[in-house]
């Protein structure tokens, strides 16, 4: 199936899961079977992710991600994340609804933020909008700790309850405001906001470590921003990067952007 035809029908089934409520109404499903089959398709994705690095490179500036990342893209079944009806498009080059509202990011950009973020092993995590939890698994792949912060209560409790039967114990989510960060968790080595800004929000910028890096969509809320990359000095300065231009939806809560 070309690809162009193969992205309609995976659009339809998607419009079709949401119509039939499919998308938010499912309990948390248990965690699906990691066969051969589910293994060779992450490898596919992940192949892909590093063409699409290779295509956006000379908007990036970025040759080629880091392995670990790769690695950590190959391990997390991203399947197990998802309702039944959209588990057969897990592993394809495309966001995937968790609400009307919300998607799963497409795997490109799991692994470019992951990567611009430069997790090391004894790090603290912070990350906005949990979803369905996936990309918390992909950050505790590589860091000590995670703490996500989900704004729709029935969300967190679905991603929480799938990261702990997944044996992801090294996250922490809590239905809250993802503005204002997680304060007494902090502070923290690392913090990816998954929603647009069009400011630097201070509470997070505030829990933010010095040799810190935070990664965010930053411009207007409304149309496209630019993915970028924050470093806090030893000295406490911030100096920015932007990488590519993105298109997230709104940060949900905090002060009016």
């Amino acid at each position: 199936m070309k690809m162009a035809s193969h992205r309609a029908f995976t659009a339809a089934r998607l419009r079709g899961a949401l119509i039939l409520g499919l998308v938010f109404v499912a309990p948390a499903p248990a965690p699906a079977e990691d066969s051969a089959e589910i293994r060779r398709q992450r490898l596919e994705m992940v192949r892909i992710i590093e063409a699409e690095t290779r295509a956006a490179f000379p908007e990036t500036g970025i040759v080629a991600l880091q392995p670990k990342v790769l690695e950590a893209m190959a391990k997390v079944p991203r399947h197990s994340f998802l309702p039944a009806d959209l588990r057969p498009f897990a592993y394809l080059p495309t966001p995937l609804p968790v609400t009307e509202e919300q998607n799963l990011a497409a795997p490109f950009l799991v692994a470019l933020m992951t990567h611009l973020a430069d997790v090391q092993p004894g790090d603290k995590v912070f990350e906005t909008g949990t979803g369905a939890g996936y990309h918390a698994a992909v950050l505790a792949e590589l860091a000590s700790e995670v703490f996500s912060v989900e704004v729709i209560e029935v969300l967190a409790r679905r991603a929480r309850l799938i990261l702990e039967d997944l044996g992801y114990g090294a996250v922490q989510v809590r239905a809250g405001d993802g503005y204002y960060g997680w304060a007494e968790a902090g502070p923290f080595d690392v913090i990816i906001v998954k929603e647009a800004v069009n400011h630097l929000p201070d509470p997070l910028l505030r829990q933010l470590r010095p040799g810190g890096r935070m990664v965010v969509p930053l411009g207007p809320v409304d149309s496209s921003q630019v993915l970028t990359l924050v470093v806090k000095t030893s000295e406490g300065r911030l100096r920015s990067r932007g990488i590519l231009a993105v298109k997230f939806s709104p940060l949900q809560g905090g002060e009016r952007l």
